[in-house]
């Protein structure tokens, strides 16, 4: 497979990944305002820093509300990590593969992008917040579920695979940290109704909640942490996320699970170990913020390798005879 043609189905995965999962963020907080006691206030602060974009939204908006945070989140065509622009990436990686992914995809895509572009035009959403990101959700869903029903699961499946699944396992991580490091106000609110209520937020805006009660019942934030951090069941867990995307990886370069031949194989490999190995006491001893800060590095890393292994353009060094007839040519 072309790197081009590989690069463009990963990214157009991952675009369609990270516009569901700025849903969740901004949905999450929504919920969180609703639950919330009178007097308490709103913070949207914290959901454009954390997907990185403080600068870009304090130089056009200034104070951050929840009018300019949704609009800079969802509808902004200048934040290219906006749901609107999200998805004309992945609109346009899949225009240029075509003929490399079913026509199923490309329809329900390109539908679910008219979706958005539509609202974002009309500004029809404003009364209906929750049933919007809900409908975006919804939508890459059933991008995710046409791509495994109608796509051969070969190489470029799973290179599908691998941004869907890179993506989720970053954006579940700041789900998590969100909660835990920012959106709580005051120590003061540890093991108390609100906290409770806040943590079912994370677990509903991770579509975890059921499964999640299911599995232990009662909220407990240990519990919750385990749950999305450490699973290997949970197809929103991280661990399950980083295995699955270590399986894609090893299917793509063709080597056997337990080594590597490539830097990310080696990354993803060992990132995977140490959640195999650790546990949720381990973790929350050590600080649950920085051990979520440390792994967002490695997953960035992991990326990056994957970029540098299989996306860069690499020229080649020249031989002596080549260059002379290059130069001729020239």
């Amino acid at each position: 497979m072309l790197s081009r043609v590989a690069d463009s189905i990963y990214w157009m995965s991952r675009y369609v990944e990270r516009a569901e999962n700025v849903a969740r963020f901004v949905d999450v907080n929504l919920q969180l305002m609703l639950d919330a006691a009178p007097g308490q206030g709103q913070q949207w602060e914290p959901l454009v820093a954390t997907t990185g974009d403080n600068d870009g939204f304090e130089k056009r908006y200034g104070t951050p509300n929840q009018e300019n945070v949704i609009q800079f989140l969802a509808f902004d065509p200048e934040n290219s990590n906006s749901i609107l622009s999200c998805l004309r990436a992945a609109r346009e990686n899949a225009r240029t593969v075509r003929e490399i992914i079913s026509s199923e995809m490309w329809l329900q895509l390109n539908k679910y992008y008219l979706m958005v572009n539509d609202a974002a035009a009309s500004g029809r959403v404003t009364a209906s917040l929750h049933e919007f990101f809900s409908e975006v959700k919804l939508a890459s869903h059933l991008f995710a579920g046409v791509t495994d029903a109608t796509m051969t699961h070969g190489e470029a499946w799973h290179f599908c695979r691998l941004g869907r699944k890179m993506e989720r396992a970053d954006k579940t991580s700041r789900i998590l940290d969100v909660k835990y490091f920012i959106l709580l106000r005051s120590v003061d609110d540890v093991g108390t109704p609100f906290d409770d209520v806040q943590w079912a937020a994370v677990l509903r805006s991770a579509s975890a909640f059921e499964m999640y009660r299911k599995r232990f019942g009662h909220i407990s934030p240990r519990k919750v942490v385990q749950f999305l951090l450490l699973d290997r069941e949970f197809p929103r867990a991280i661990h399950f996320c980083l295995l699955a995307a270590r399986d894609s990886l090893h299917a793509i370069s063709g080597t056997p699970l337990g080594t590597f031949r490539h830097p990310p194989e080696k990354l993803l490999g060992q990132l995977c170990s140490d959640l195999s190995f650790t546990g949720v006491d381990e973790i929350v001893k050590g600080g649950l913020h920085e051990y979520l800060d440390d792994l967002q590095t490695r997953v960035n890393q992991v990326g990056a390798g994957i970029h540098e292994t299989f996306f860069a353009f690499k020229t080649p060094t020249p031989t002596r005879k080549a260059a002379r007839d290059q130069s001729q040519t020239q």
